[in-house]
């Protein structure tokens, strides 16, 4: 891992990176809504904490990976903690984890979580279409072969860090974020938390993130 020089240099070295196959996190700056992300030192779990230091994420929409008439959007999970995974069939860690997050998935989603995928890179829909079937994955994903959506909702979030996994709380601020695959019991603590978390009133207001 290379260490931060700044973030302006990081960033366009991010831009600059381009992989055909899954890759790890390097430092990292991104700026998506409110949301500032940085990965000091090339970590590759990141916590936002407070909560009212959360800051939000950019505008998260797109045609359903499983029927493309149809659109999702971040909006349809008002007041859920929503767990958001950015994968592509082609990559082996992203096939190694899909089970560990259903499983999460189907832990929780009685207790106000949600799972969207964001699916990636993937120029041929039938082929990621297949792979949640075959893997009998419930939750849905956008479709997004050319990164528009996850760029709209990161900002300069590294795109090349795939799989990730984005955390938000239930007023869909960032509360952590993932440049790994996952575990099942990497999300349950983390899930429990923010599930018990008091929503502040609409209409306040976040401080950025902690660094």
């Amino acid at each position: 891992m290379r260490s931060l020089v700044t973030r302006v240099s990081v960033a366009v070295l991010a831009g600059l990176v381009l992989l055909t196959g899954c890759s790890t996190g390097d430092d990292a700056v991104a700026q998506g809504g409110t949301f500032e992300f940085v990965a000091p030192g090339g970590q590759t779990d990141i916590f936002y904490d407070p909560p009212e230091n959360r800051g939000r994420p950019g505008a998260l929409a797109g045609p359903l990976l499983t029927d493309p008439a149809k659109t999702i959007s971040l909006d349809d999970f008002a007041g859920q903690v929503v767990v958001i995974n950015v994968w592509g069939q082609w990559c082996g860690p992203c096939r190694a984890e899909i089970s560990q997050l259903e499983k999460v998935y189907t832990e929780t989603r009685d207790q106000g979580v949600a799972f969207l995928g964001l699916n990636v890179r993937d120029n041929n829909r039938e082929a990621a279409v297949d792979f949640v079937t075959d893997r009998k994955v419930t939750f849905p994903s956008i479709y997004d072969p050319a990164m528009r959506t996850m760029i709209a909702f990161g900002g300069k979030y590294p795109t090349t860090v795939i799989p990730s996994t984005v955390v938000l709380d239930r007023q869909h601020r960032v509360a952590a974020v993932f440049l790994r695959e996952l575990l099942a019991e990497d999300l349950e603590s983390l899930l429990a938390r923010l599930v018990a978390e008091t929503a502040e009133p609409a209409g306040a207001e976040s401080q950025g993130p902690v660094r």
